[in-house]
């Protein structure tokens, strides 16, 4: 099996009940692509696969190569849209112990990450685990005044110029921010830091396929160029305007239906804890474009089958405002197969000879009959195996079906407005000038 798959069959939903749409969305989708070239709205993502800066694509390539040769870690120093994706996309194709790993094994930079929170234990703990090892930085902020990333790129710029001095740590920090304006622009033209841009129509929660998510990504090894392979066959795959034909579409209709027979909280799961930052990205994406007006779908997400010991009691008999979309990957990376035991205390010699991929994957098939046997649909996505090619198919398949669900909801799917209240309040109890 090729690609995405969608699977309905334990949602609850007709196909009949899914075409009922399919005007609706046949004008969102005309609307969509309307808007894909002008350079003031932000669905700059939706061609982005084959409609990229190639220039400065090679540039994040060399500058990957170099951070290899002259650094142990990357410190990648961002929050929200800035560091999820990428970190997504490494954690799911790299070892689950990457970082772990001694440099001859590893034979990338290990990928550290700042300024996702205020925290100064994790500061300080960071400092001390980097000590005397050769880093540089990825400082990615638009504006560059960020409260999180501002703080900690402060912290760490200085970190580096005393340790390599001013001329060399200029040499180290790769600052992705906006292509004209912005204090971090300012700053990394004064400074002559390798800049890389954040495109102005490309909203933080879309970047991951920008240099915001590729630089950190390709440092750690991964390759890029498959990566946008796979955006560029979803990009194709997922243009049809006609529900009939499109997965991505009927992934859209199928969670607005659910919502209207309120099962208004979506939880995504997965079976492979290498997802998990997948599910995190996830959640910024669907939560900071549709929730808004009173409105949306609240993204939620679990590991299982860990989970299944903590949530899964509330899954199978709680509030029944929930639904669940399943991802399932066809092929496992490696496997292992369950041994036979003389003495069979665990009582485990029934799975002898069986592997523990077929293991988790009747595990899954259970849950989802329980779930939905208790009233909690289930929508399954299958992607074939965890590799570039499928990663850059599933993160465009997900952006495309939260723009166009949160279009058929009635909200724009692309501004966050509601983000600025707690800055505001954080800004006047900080004494902030002008709060």
């Amino acid at each position: 099996m090729n690609g995405i798959k969608l699977d309905l069959k334990k949602s609850g939903i007709s196909q009949k009940t899914i075409m009922e749409y399919k005007e609706e969305v046949e004008n969102i989708h005309k609307d969509l692509h309307n808007r894909s070239s002008d350079e003031k709205d932000f669905v700059g993502w939706l061609e982005l696969p084959t409609n990229y800066d190639k220039k400065e694509f090679e540039r994040i390539k060399k500058a990957a190569q170099k951070i290899k040769k002259e650094s142990d870690i990357l410190l990648v120093i961002g929050i929200g849209g800035s560091y999820l994706g990428a970190r997504a996309v490494i954690e799911a194709l790299t070892s689950t112990f990457y970082n772990m790993l001694p440099e001859k094994e590893r034979k990338y930079p290990q990928i550290l990450y700042a300024g996702n929170n205020l925290s100064p234990n994790y500061i300080n703990e960071l400092i001390e685990y980097i000590g005397d090892k050769d880093f540089s930085v990825n400082v990615i902020s638009k504006s560059g005044t960020t409260t999180e990333p501002a703080i900690a790129f402060r912290i760490f710029r200085e970190i580096l110029e005393n340790k390599y001095g001013i001329e060399e740590a200029r040499s180290r920090i790769y600052a992705t921010t906006d292509k004209e304006k912005g204090a971090l622009k300012t700053l990394a033209d004064k400074e002559g830091y390798e800049e890389f841009v954040v495109p102005d129509n490309i909203g933080g929660r879309y970047s991951v396929l920008t240099a915001v998510g590729l630089l950190p990504i390709a440092t750690a090894g991964i390759d890029i160029d498959k990566l946008m392979e796979g955006a560029r066959i979803a990009q194709n795959r997922y243009n049809d305007p006609n529900l009939k034909y499109n997965e991505c579409y009927q992934y859209a209709v199928a969670r607005n239906i659910l919502y209207k027979l309120y099962k208004n909280t979506e939880i995504l799961v997965n079976y492979e804890p290498k997802m998990h930052y997948f599910t995190e990205w996830w959640k910024q994406l669907f939560g900071e474009s549709e929730g808004k007006e009173e409105k949306g779908i609240f993204p939620a997400g679990v590991d299982f089958t860990t989970d299944l010991h903590s949530m899964g009691q509330y899954i199978q008999e709680g509030r029944r405002n929930l639904f669940e979309t399943v991802i399932n990957i066809n092929k496992p990376k490696s496997d292992i197969t369950v041994q036979t035991d003389e003495d069979n205390l665990d009582g485990l010699n029934y799975l002898s000879g069986k592997t523990l991929d077929y293991i988790n994957k009747k595990a899954m098939e259970g849950t989802i009959e329980a779930h939905v046997s208790g009233d909690v649909p289930n929508i399954k996505i299958t992607m074939d195996k965890l590799d570039e090619i499928n990663m850059g198919e599933l993160i465009y398949f997900f952006e495309k079906a939260c723009s166009v669900s949160g279009m058929i909801l009635g909200i724009n799917p692309f501004d966050q407005p509601g983000v600025e209240k707690y800055k505001k309040n954080m800004f006047h109890l900080l004494e902030k000038p002008g709060y």
